[in-house]
């Protein structure tokens, strides 16, 4: 581990991370231009209750007439230290739109602010009242599904196990895209398929030294469900779809958890997106279009599908 993974200087290289990112994210929506610009989406504003912290969140509406459609509940990317819902703005216009179910976009707790496990507790709160309070706003609790992005998919594993050891409202699918589940295993020692990945050695040590500044702790099961010290069984635990990218120095330990899931009987479905590093949905949109509607396809109600 180099200078960076150690907690204070993890923790300032974080913070620098968040300020640059908070200042690029509007020139960087215009030098991109509009992703999906055929799903303008129907958003509104709310904040949910939480012991960490109030969670801000996106809710975008599908179209139709179903008074109370499905809900699915998104976590955003940012390796645990950036912050905001517009990250994933494109797919979740596009899973409301195709897929035809409520998503409430979590713009949750990230570190060094709030390192382990306030994120995770936040996040499995956050689920829970979006299942019991479905009614008051328009969408059916009692399908519920959970998914994210990078860390954001790692927070949805952690939600779903939350769910299976403590109990809490039944989750049709998890969907977990490009997560980050073993950080008991140094970013250095994973890894890369290509000469020079998205996700640098130097960044995973941030993230990872940030998140959780303790490394006794980044072998547990909300952290690492694909780390060596994680054996106990999943059985019951909710569907998992798991997409992992080819060329993604996070691919292993998707795929190790994927594995996992299918001996527990919980796997859905593992693809593996060709020729694809970590994020590449932010940069190929055909890709991203590709994998949207498989995603789209495991949260349609059953009818639609």
């Amino acid at each position: 581990m180099s200078v960076l993974g150690t907690p204070r200087v993890a923790a300032v290289v974080a913070r620098a991370m968040q300020g640059l990112a908070s200042a690029s994210a509007g020139l960087a929506t215009r030098r991109r231009g509009p992703v999906f610009p055929e799903f303008p989406g129907n958003t509104e504003d709310i904040t949910v209750p939480a012991s960490v912290a109030p969670a801000p969140a996106v809710v975008y509406r599908p179209p139709g007439e179903e008074p109370r459609p499905p809900v699915h509940v998104n976590f955003h990317g940012g390796g645990f230290v950036m912050r905001g819902t517009w990250l994933d703005d494109p797919l979740c216009r596009y899973l409301a739109a195709e897929a035809g179910v409520v998503v409430v976009n979590v713009d949750y707790v990230v570190a060094p602010q709030y390192p382990f496990p306030a994120p995770v507790r936040q996040a499995f709160e956050v689920v829970r009242w979006v299942a019991e309070h479905g009614a008051d706003h328009g969408w059916d609790g009692g399908r519920l599904t959970v998914g994210g992005q990078s860390a954001g998919g790692a927070l949805a594993a952690a939600v779903a196990r939350q769910v299976l050891d403590d109990g809490g409202p039944p989750i049709a699918l998890q969907v977990l895209h490009y997560p980050p589940l073993d950080l008991a295993t140094p970013v250095r020692d994973k890894r890369a398929a290509i000469a020079k990945p998205m996700l640098r050695p130097w960044m995973g040590e941030v993230f990872d030294g940030a998140y959780v500044p303790d490394p006794r702790e980044r072998a547990d099961r909300l952290v690492s469900p694909a780390g060596r010290a994680d054996t106990a069984d999943l059985t019951g635990i909710a569907p998992a779809l798991v997409i992992t990218a080819e060329l993604d120095r996070l691919h292993a330990e998707g795929a190790r958890y994927a594995e996992r899931l299918r001996k527990a009987g919980a796997l859905v479905e593992h693809h593996d997106v060709p020729r694809a590093d970590h994020g590449y949905d932010v940069t190929d949109v055909g890709k991203a279009r590709e994998t949207y509607a498989l995603i789209a396809r495991h949260l349609a109600p059953r009818g639609d599908r």
